[in-house]
């Protein structure tokens, strides 16, 4: 019985790493077709959406079913309640990742523009900060999801230049004003997006040190 329970972890696991390969590729791929103005790559991603859901379901009906037959504890049901959280943010990446596709048609005429921003930037940080959630994850490594943690606040930083630079140019550039939406609405995806990775970071010092950091969780509170 503890060796079933044990391949169990290992499946659901495997399962998770799996999906969040997907979902990376998944925003690998959006990512190029915005920047490169590839409609056919934003179609695909925007296909393949079905895949990323379809393991969002497996994922979270393992995990209720190991949480139903085998009422695990301590560092196992950290485990199994972070994974279940990890799952629900990597179909939320998935999401933005869609949401990142379908902005590609509609940029590809002002592609000079949205070059001339630093949405590229705020992006590449975004999927470093995504990758590195998912590899402290497979690795078990905390000090690697605090590091996620720190890169949140340069992604929030700039989120707020961005805004900043768009509302102004679109001051005296009336012309840009609909492809500086576009940017605009890109631009807290790409927020969010780094929020999901700090969630999933989060969940995985949960996991190996058994510490709450959400919202810097215990702060300012007395028994």
């Amino acid at each position: 019985m503890e060796r079933h329970f044990e391949r169990e972890l290992e499946d659901l696991k495997g399962n998770l790493v799996t999906m969040g390969s997907l979902v990376d590729g998944q925003l690998g791929s959006a990512c190029r077709a915005l920047f490169e103005g590839d409609t056919a790559r934003a179609r695909e991603v925007m296909d393949r959406d079905r895949e990323v859901d379809s393991f969002d379901t497996l994922i979270d009906r393992k995990c209720m079913d190991i949480l139903a037959l085998a009422q695990p504890v301590a560092v196992d049901l950290r485990l199994l309640m972070s994974s279940l959280a990890i799952n629900s943010q990597l179909e939320r990446i998935g999401d933005i990742a869609v949401n990142i596709a379908e902005r590609a048609e509609p940029l590809v005429a002002h592609r000079e523009f949205l070059l001339s921003t630093r949405l590229s930037e705020m992006a590449n940080i975004a999927r470093i900060m995504v990758r590195d959630s998912l590899d402290s994850f497979i690795h078990g490594e905390a000090s690697l999801a605090s590091r996620v943690l720190v890169s949140d606040d340069v992604v929030d930083r700039l989120d707020g230049g961005l805004f900043r630079s768009l509302v102004a140019e679109m001051k005296v550039r009336h012309d840009r004003i609909e492809a500086a939406a576009h940017i605009l609405i890109l631009s807290r995806h790409l927020e969010r997006l780094a929020d999901h990775a700090t969630n999933i970071a989060e969940d995985v010092i949960f996991i190996v040190e058994a510490k709450l950091v959400k919202h810097n969780a215990g702060e300012g509170i007395r028994p």
